[in-house]
């Protein structure tokens, strides 16, 4: 891993229950390289790529693939504006799409992660975690129920690799075993599929003129199979900016046909750049800036992922990291800053006021384009994470003043309804 900090400070911190040293500094390598060769030979592509190419994409690699950071003369913050203001259209075909099939699926899921899917009503969607044996977050994840026997789940690209292996992992333990009397449960990777995302203020009223199915009774978190400009597609209410949106799943053949569909005016193709900021005004995490497997859900903010009854019965991978935190509190939390002076960016170390002990580090900071302020995600000691704590943050040697701000940074605009 690279250290992206000009400092390091050593401490002692219990994570997940176990006793280990930790940096308190950032030790993630910068967003748009993170883990992957500069070289395009060895770099994945998605459907979309001579696309992007041919729309004038300046390519860059990104958790394995060549993706687009931004488009022709349109800068990022002109692109994160007009998804805020109108939509825009984001390749994410790069995310590992699945399906995952038989009767024991929905309890082979929660095994998994900590959500309640028994209670998730067919084609509607949670956020979850796939935990490790310690209760670390191998990955985020949303997760589509379609009906007991049939989920269609996302994953982030940059964890291909381990998420992949880990399913065949517990998929054969889960096969082989008891739990598997009543039927054992199928994975299926849809490779090379398009996975494209319409956002913005002005996404339903710009998709409804493709299709006849009623989008305003299609409500954030929720999903169906609509027919779209002639094409059959599962589309998904939701998103990754804040603002209301789609996700669209698309068979290969059909990607580059959906996607001239879709990016009509007024929308405008987007790229890595407005995506980032948008998602970092609406408080949503980066796997590998803002979570990693040394990092519990309650430490991130995420425990509403963890079902009540989940929380009681503690029968999902590592529960017993994730009841500890709950129980006795975790030793750090997630907290937005919003800071002052210079933006603070990944791997800058936050201390306690006027100069004091280093007590976390920012995992994710930009200047925001809807805010005209400097914010930031990161991690802070557990005491330290209450609204309006004031702290300073070492940008560039020099400490800025901070203050401990609530997320999401924006006013979501998801319809509900």
């Amino acid at each position: 891993m690279v250290f992206a900090g000009t400092m390091r400070v050593q401490f002692s911190k219990s994570i997940l229950g176990l006793s280990t040293r930790g940096r308190v500094s950032g030790c993630f390598p910068r967003l748009l390289t993170r883990g992957v060769s500069t070289s395009n030979d060895s770099l994945r592509k998605t459907r979309l790529y001579d696309f992007h190419v041919q729309n004038g994409a300046k390519m860059v690699p990104f958790a394995g693939y060549a993706m687009p950071l931004s488009y022709g003369s349109v800068g990022q913050v002109a692109s994160h504006n007009h998804v805020r203001m109108s939509a825009g259209l984001f390749d994410v075909g790069h995310m590992v799409q699945s399906h995952f099939r038989g009767t024991t699926a929905t309890a082979f899921l929660e095994w998994l992660t900590p959500s309640s899917l028994k209670s998730l009503s067919p084609y509607s969607s949670t956020l979850s975690v796939l935990l490790n044996e310690n209760g670390g977050i191998i990955d985020d994840t949303v997760i589509t129920k379609h009906s007991d026997n049939a989920f269609y789940v996302v994953t982030n690209a940059g964890r291909r690799d381990r998420d992949l292996a880990w399913f065949r992992k517990k998929l054969d333990e889960w096969n082989s075993g008891e739990r598997a009397k009543d039927g054992k449960v199928e994975h299926e990777v849809l490779e090379d599929w398009g996975l494209v995302a319409l956002q913005g203020p002005k996404a339903a009223e710009y998709l409804q003129k493709f299709t006849s199915a009623d989008l305003a009774k299609l409500t954030f978190g929720k999903s169906a199979y609509v027919t779209i400009g002639g094409f059959l597609l599962h589309v998904a209410r939701g998103g990754y900016t804040g603002e209301d949106g789609f996700e669209i799943s698309i068979p290969p053949s059909q990607t580059v046909e959906v996607a001239e569909l879709l990016s009509q005016s007024p929308v405008q193709l987007a790229g890595l750049g407005a995506r980032d900021s948008l998602r970092l005004e609406a408080g949503m995490c980066l796997y590998g800036n803002d979570l990693d497997e040394d990092t519990s859900p309650v430490e991130a903010g995420l425990s509403w992922v963890i079902g009540k009854d989940r929380k009681e019965s503690g029968d999902f991978i590592g529960a017993e990291g994730v009841r500890k935190h709950l129980k006795d509190g975790p030793p750090r939390r997630r907290v937005g800053l919003v800071v002052e002076g210079a933006p603070a960016r990944q791997g800058a170390q936050i201390f306690a006021n006027s100069g004091g002990e280093a007590i976390g580090n920012v995992t994710s900071g930009i200047p925001s384009p809807t805010l005209n302020k400097n914010i930031a995600m990161g991690y802070v000691l557990s005491g330290w994470h209450k609204k309006g704590t004031e702290v300073e943050v070492d940008v560039r040697n020099k400490l800025r003043k901070a203050v401990v701000t609530p997320m999401p940074f924006i006013k979501p605009n998801y319809w509900r309804g």
